[in-house]
């Protein structure tokens, strides 16, 4: 694609993608600059493509091999021209435009690396790295495009994608659980005598419960911490950061005794719209 139609046919496209597979952070953009809302789309349209690359291979070696394709991608080699792929077209023109940085994109792709096997999340550290280059790695980059890239900056990203990460394990349970996949940290689960067959069981026992109610604390506290150095922060920023408010909205409901951390839930977009309008305000 190439020229002012194409251009805007890639924005369409990226667009379009956010809006099916990731509503909260599509919606999000809807309060961000205009001016900026084009590059944030690109963004969160690339981290679309890396995160679904489990659901579109029945093996891990397709898998690392498209992602290997966007890591050479970024770096410049291998490809040519990127007009046949809108995201890729899309993250270059941002990164080109805002000057992001590269590496924490590269990073992002290889923790996802981590998504095509079974192997379980060995420990609260491991789970804590794998959200910072991905979750944590989004809000820097959104920061970026808003004009703001510091170490207090990183810090707040850090603390609210740890938040939002850890809020979005406990969501992502029941799929996981019915593929086998461990995010819940394995040492949190057996420091509470539980395991992860329980898990894949799907079974709530109250030792289970009792390390799940753990990381639900761990993402509040990150979210407190987070949300006090919003406060301080530059209002360019809050449009970036509006996806907290859903975090806490979910983390409300998971804390809840009667809530099954199996059944899955889906929020409506128009609650999520409602949810994100009124922590604009």
């Amino acid at each position: 694609m190439s020229g002012a139609g194409g251009d805007k046919a890639s924005a369409d496209f990226c667009a379009d993608l956010v809006r099916t597979h990731d509503f909260a952070r599509y919606a999000s953009t809807l309060f961000a600059r205009p001016e900026q809302r084009r590059a944030l789309l690109a963004v969160y349209a690339f981290n679309v493509e890396i995160s679904r690359v489990r659901e579109q291979v029945s093996q891990p070696l397709p898998g690392e091999v498209r992602l290997q394709w966007w890591t050479d991608m970024l770096a410049g080699a291998g490809h040519g021209g990127v007009e046949g792929n809108p995201v890729a077209a899309e993250l270059k023109l941002a990164i080109g435009t805002w000057h992001l940085p590269v590496e924490r994109l590269s990073r992002l792709i290889d923790e996802h690396q981590f998504d095509l096997y079974n192997d379980p999340m060995p420990t609260m550290a491991a789970l804590e790295g794998y959200i910072n280059d991905t979750s944590s790695a989004l809000f820097s980059l959104g920061a970026a495009i808003a004009g703001w890239q510091s170490d207090e900056i990183e810090h707040l990203a850090r603390h609210a994608g740890l938040a939002q990460g850890m809020t979005q394990v406990m969501a992502a349970l029941p799929l996981d659980a019915s593929r086998r996949q461990l995010f819940v940290p394995q040492q949190l689960l057996e420091s509470h005598g539980s395991s992860m067959e329980q898990v894949f069981a799907g079974r709530q026992t109250p030792n289970l419960r009792a390390a799940l109610d753990q990381l639900i604390g761990e993402a509040r506290s990150h979210l407190k911490t987070a949300l006090a150095l919003l406060a301080n922060a530059p209002p360019e920023l809050k449009p970036i950061f509006l996806p907290l408010a859903l975090v806490a909205r979910d983390l409300k409901r998971m804390s809840r005794a009667d809530n099954d951390p199996f059944a899955p839930h889906v929020a409506s977009r128009l609650r999520t719209l409602w949810t994100l309008w009124r922590a604009s305000k």
